[in-house]
């Protein structure tokens, strides 16, 4: 057996981008190791939401201790770092104006990079995930994993590194038939060109469609960010499972410089039958 990593900005992260990779690893029988980088003390949370003497970040680790257990992960680690926040409007997003320098996106790259060698190391890790080059949608905390996941992975000899994106591909295909469905066009991101990967530049695509019930109950899990009523919980589990039914990764291969591995892959495993 293996020993799976992925690495993650902010709780919730991880059930929404990799949640169904990690419910079949451990169901295979590997390690799985979840890293994430801050406690997400800059999400949007109501007001009465949090309980009397605890903060955001002490809730949204405890939320994703208990999504993880739901996913099968053996080992949670935070990398103890502050959520940068995100600024938008012309040019690239930055991080929020009130940002401190020890921030996630702000920090020491090779300070982090070191950190999060050092769990690799002592895992002796297979396979790596992280984020790709422009964190999914340019969130700098994002950013920081993709760039933070390749310098770890050199650093500790990880021999397969995978980088997390969402399909653009599949997301205008999804928006086209909603806009057939309900006669109205879903709004669209500013940045669009920026938000997730073509189709013919992603090379690894996980189908997770067998675990889509474990994927969406960790999504649940962060309540004080998705709630019952939100997007992701109240849609029909058939509409759920055509929009979240596939991981999508690029795999690049040592010494992580971006390299392109031209075969489709279904798993992130070499050798090993799809479960």
């Amino acid at each position: 057996m293996a020993t799976l990593v992925t690495f993650h900005a902010h709780p919730d992260d991880e059930a929404i981008a990799t949640g169904g990779t990690m419910a079949r690893a451990a169901a295979a029988g590997h390690r799985v190791v979840l890293v994430v980088a801050t406690r997400g003390e800059r999400g949007q949370v109501a007001d009465d939401f949090l309980p009397p003497g605890r903060t955001l970040g002490q809730v949204r680790e405890a939320e994703t201790r208990a999504a993880a257990e739901i996913l099968g992960v053996d080992r949670v680690e935070f990398l103890g770092y502050e959520d940068s926040g995100m600024e938008t409007g012309e040019g690239e997003p930055t991080t929020a104006v009130d940002a401190d320098e020890s921030c996630f996106a702000l920090a020491d790259r090779t300070e982090a990079a070191r950190r999060l060698a050092s769990i690799l190391a002592e895992e002796s890790a297979d396979v790596l995930t992280c984020y790709d080059s422009h964190g999914g949608y340019r969130h700098p905390d994002h950013i920081a994993v993709h760039r933070v996941g390749h310098a770890a992975a050199a650093l500790a000899g990880t021999p397969r590194l995978y980088e997390v994106t969402m399909n653009r591909t599949h997301i205008e295909a999804m928006r086209a038939e909603l806009e057939a469905l309900t006669g109205e066009a879903p709004p669209r991101a500013a940045d669009d060109e920026f938000f997730g990967t073509p189709d013919d530049e992603i090379n690894t695509a996980v189908d997770v469609s067998e675990v889509i019930d474990t994927k969406r109950a960790a999504m649940a899990a962060h309540a004080s960010q998705i709630s019952a009523e939100s997007f992701f919980l109240s849609m029909p589990l058939d509409h759920f499972a055509a929009a979240f039914g596939t991981e999508w990764y690029i795999r690049t291969t040592p010494p992580f410089e971006g390299d392109f591995v031209t075969d489709r892959e279904n798993w992130l495993f070499p050798g090993e039958p799809t479960p």
